[in-house]
């Protein structure tokens, strides 16, 4: 056996020395005794070599011995107290231990091992070993040895094995199939192998724009079109613990684009620019009230609405998009317990089950029958189910008919054709949209508009019908149709639509605009 001599290579490698001075039987004679203390104690699973704790009553991890940061860290978040959570949960099984434990599930061994194959109390808890593997041979030999790394990958559908998908998984916890179903597990679409791109489209970009300097199995992999990462589970969640709820590494209750974990990268490009590039990714702002064109003359105070309200929704993005909903049959008895992280805020569901589709299904209609609105009741914004998907619909109604006013796109070439398309902007001189020459005209603005809050119009815009900032939009757009009548003197709008501009601009202060003139 390997570990048959732990012991003398423990005091040979890594011992903590302690001298003690012990007063002999005359006040003349002192004696210094060198007491030598192994890092780490024999593995019980000698098999495979994980430690686990060093010491289990007092919660202190072999690794921690050497990692005190991460010890600390780790030691104030659920995965410390996972033994004791399931034990108190009331449905304790014997299938569940494995989870609970250092054991094989969440790294590369792929058999049984620690709780798995040996039952010592020295496994409870997801310890360091669970996510980085057996850490005895690092251990004996810390310079020879590589340290054992954890992998950033989580399922890509055909492998679980080695990563968070083996646990975070099923009926109670089903963080994996849904992840999976969303577009946070996309990796291979051209973004995720731009350079330009990847700090949202690639987790280790993504992790390298935001300052994260953890080490991991694929840190320093070339990406390419085989082993490009999605938005994984540690990009956005710290294994090793955090300030924040969740182990987020940022905050979502914080309403700014810098701060805030979502508005990271759905914040990529929501104002105009002389390059009349199209909006990217502006949900943030658009939620905070800071994105869009305004003309000049008109009041830049930022307008979040009650969804962007930290007081109203605290939790912000994830108050709407991240949302449990239990399913249970027609007798009550339990069927699903969803976790949000399909990240549709009303998703699509099944009309016998009423489980929530994969996220990648979003074509069913907003009505209560075939989406499930459990986001827009349970915070308290909406009595009924009903009445949220009145409000949605209305807005989206508004912003169709201020929208199409500006520009319809008649032949669905996401470009403004004179002659073609309907709306003001197909009757304004093709001067006025000129890229790249360091003016923003009131048609260009206008234009950035409609992107922003139409439907179908260009490939990023905010796409929320209006209900992460109704009135943000509203103002938005009824202010560019405003500008446009007055600076190219075009007709006045049909009553109908005039009567929907004076009260969009009635509604207090006009939100921000971030685009300068």
């Amino acid at each position: 056996m390997r570990f048959s001599s732990v012991l003398s290579r423990a005091l040979s490698v890594g011992a903590i020395v302690a001298a003690v001075t012990l007063g002999a039987c005359t006040d003349t004679e002192t004696k210094t005794v060198i007491v030598e203390k192994p890092l780490f104690n024999d593995p019980p699973d000698t098999t495979n070599g994980f430690l686990g704790y060093y010491n289990a009553s007092t919660g202190q991890t072999t690794c921690g011995n050497c990692h005190v940061d991460h010890q600390a860290d780790w030691s104030q978040h659920g995965h410390a107290d996972a033994w004791a959570t399931l034990q108190n949960s009331g449905h304790a099984a014997s299938y569940c231990t494995g989870c609970h434990t250092v054991s094989n599930l969440g790294n590369a061994v792929d058999s049984a091992a620690g709780y798995n194959l040996v039952q010592d109390t020295v496994y409870y808890d997801v310890q360091c070993e669970s996510c980085h593997g057996p850490g005895f041979d690092h251990v004996s030999t810390p310079d020879a040895s590589a340290p054992p790394l954890a992998s950033l990958r989580a399922d890509t559908a055909s492998l679980a094995d080695g990563t968070c998908a083996e646990c975070h998984a099923g009926t109670h916890h089903p963080y994996t199939e849904q992840w999976r179903s969303s577009r946070h597990s996309l990796s291979s679409s051209h973004a995720a192998t731009n350079a330009s791109c990847q700090p949202c489209h690639e987790g280790r970009g993504a992790l390298r724009a935001w300052g994260v300097t953890d080490n991991y199995t694929e840190r320093n992999d070339v990406v390419d079109t085989l082993n490009a990462l999605g938005t994984t589970c540690a990009v956005c969640h710290d294994p090793h613990g955090s300030q924040n709820a969740g182990q987020l590494r940022f905050a979502i209750d914080d309403p700014s684009i810098e701060g805030n974990l979502c508005m990271k990268c759905h914040a990529r490009r929501f104002e105009l620019t002389s390059s009349n590039s199209s909006p990217h990714g502006p949900q943030g702002p658009v939620l905070l009230g800071t994105a869009g064109w305004f003309p000049p003359g008109y009041d830049t105070t930022p307008a979040p609405s009650t969804h962007g309200d930290p007081t109203a929704n605290p939790r912000l993005c994830a108050g709407c998009h991240v949302t449990r909903i239990t399913i249970t049959d027609s007798t009550g008895n339990f069927q699903l317990q969803s976790v949000g992280h399909n990240f549709r805020p009303i998703p699509c569901i099944d009309p016998a089950s009423g489980e929530p589709l994969p996220g990648s299904s979003n074509a069913c209609a907003y009505t209560t029958v075939e989406r499930n609105w459990s986001s827009c009741v349970s915070a308290g914004c909406h009595a009924s189910a009903t009445s949220a998907a009145q409000a949605l619909d209305a807005s989206r109604t508004v912003l169709k008919t201020l929208v199409d006013q500006i520009w319809t796109d008649v032949n669905d070439n996401n470009a403004v054709n004179f002659g073609v398309d309907g709306g003001y902007l197909a009757q304004v001189p093709t001067t006025e949209f000129v890229n790249n020459d360091n003016l923003i005209t009131v048609a260009e603005g206008a234009r950035f508009n409609a992107w922003l809050f139409g439907e179908g119009l260009t490939s990023h815009p905010d796409n929320s019908f209006g209900a992460h900032n109704p009135f943000l939009a509203q103002r938005a757009l009824a202010a560019s149709l405003q500008a446009l009548q007055t600076q190219y003197g075009l007709p006045a709008p049909p009553a109908s639509v005039q009567a929907i501009i004076s009260k969009a601009l009635a509604k207090g202060t006009t939100p921000a605009n971030l685009a300068r003139h």
